[in-house]
């Protein structure tokens, strides 16, 4: 079971606005730490990852439920 931090709810927000508070909200945290964030932009399925792999942090998990893409992002 994942120890999630904090959830995000981004959902509703266009690009480029789920990554700046996904970033916003990974600053908040410590190593180690899971971030869940929830999103509707279908852009975000490339954008977040890449983010994440440039800023070298993990995504543990990624999953859709109908419109609601989730991620799971433990922070390097």
């Amino acid at each position: 079971m994942m120890n999630v931090k904090q959830v995000l709810d981004a959902k509703g927000l266009a690009c480029p606005m789920p990554i700046v508070r996904t970033k916003r909200a990974m600053d908040t945290l410590q190593t180690g730490e899971v971030l869940e964030v929830q999103v509707t932009d279908k852009g975000s399925v490339k954008d977040i990852p890449a983010w994440a792999n440039k800023s070298g942090h993990d995504i543990v998990k990624h999953e859709e439920e109908g419109d609601v893409l989730k991620f799971w992002i433990k922070k390097a």
